[in-house]
């Protein structure tokens, strides 16, 4: 039995007329009666009884009608489910976060995905740093990374998608938390809460804010996640100096004030070149839209890079299981 014949035979049972429904399928009514013939031939049954005047369905027929109207339904969401994957319109895209990007900016992308290509599913993985989330990549367990450069590894699509300042994060009874105006100076002799990993990227910008101070940080406490870092400080056992994307995260008893000259950190978004799922395309050029400056943001001169890139070892420097935060 041919696709064909089944779409003859349901347009025959839906008008009970072979002139209409020669008419509706374009094609010739001795051809559509000639198919008609073959089908009750191949199944043994005969699916009309005919007359001059009339032409209805059998039992058999009002059976088969049932059930070619589902064949075809299901045959057609099937052939426009695969157009629309491998359009880049559908399918599942699993994307990975780190640290914090999670609270401040997760709402934009679900959302900018959801309006774009509602027919698309993300599946979340939070709370990963930036070689576990390359590790992922690699392997193919995660399509897409939300990430704080550098990259870990080669042949890795990257785009900047966000940078952002740091911020001062002191307790609300810090000397600090009522000054107007703080600068990097101002915090040559505070002890500093900092993360654990050696090779935070976090920690980096940190570092560089203060050097071009004049200073080397007081390292007082290490902390193996933001939560445990921002507890601490409001505990008052030092101050830290983080993303602004911090402000997601308000907690009890913690003050953010911006800094005058402290450095930025980068947010990208990361995937594997070459990866065989169209969507990956698709969402990574929504999450790049969503985080794109408006006009008016460009002629303010507060536009956010997106610049893309496809980095190797060449064009990177990494360490092996570079933990950044």
């Amino acid at each position: 039995m041919e696709l064909r014949h089944l779409r003859y035979f349901a347009a025959v049972a839906e008008t009970c007329h072979f002139g209409q429904a020669a008419a509706m399928l374009h094609v010739a009514q001795p051809a559509l009666s000639y198919a008609i013939r073959q089908l009750e031939s191949e199944l043994d049954v005969t699916l009309f009884t005919r007359t001059t005047r009339q032409v209805a369905l059998t039992p058999a027929g009002e059976f088969l009608k049932t059930e070619a109207d589902r064949i075809l339904a299901d045959v057609d969401t099937a052939v426009d489910g695969v157009r629309r994957i491998a359009a880049g319109r559908s399918g599942v895209v699993r994307l990975g976060l780190t640290g914090i990007a999670a609270f401040s900016h997760l709402p934009r992308i679900a959302r900018a995905v959801k309006q774009a290509l509602p027919d698309v599913e993300l599946r979340i993985s939070s709370d990963m740093l930036t070689p576990m989330q390359c590790t992922a990549l690699q392997s193919g367990e995660l399509d897409l990374g939300v990430l704080r450069p550098p990259v870990v590894g080669d042949g890795f699509e990257v785009r900047t998608i966000d940078v952002e300042p740091q911020v001062l994060v002191v307790s609300a009874d810090h000397r600090l938390a009522v000054e107007p105006v703080i600068s990097m100076v101002d915090l040559r002799n505070e002890p500093f809460v900092m993360y654990d990993s050696r090779d935070s990227a976090v920690n980096d910008a940190t570092v560089r804010s203060c050097r071009r101070a004049g200073f080397v940080p007081q390292r007082a406490h290490d902390a193996s996640g933001t939560p445990v870092l921002l507890a601490l400080v409001a505990a008052g056992l030092g101050v830290a100096v983080l993303p602004a994307s911090v402000r997601a995260l308000p907690l009890d008893g913690l003050v953010m004030r911006e800094l005058t000259d402290a450095a930025s950190t980068d947010i990208a978004l990361a995937w594997a070149a070459g990866n065989p799922n169209p969507v990956v395309d698709a969402v990574a050029r929504v999450i790049g839209d969503a985080f794109a400056p408006t006009d008016a943001a460009v002629h303010a001169g507060s536009a956010t890079p997106t610049d893309t890139t496809t980095l190797s070892t060449a064009q990177v420097t990494a360490h092996p299981m570079r933990e950044i935060r």
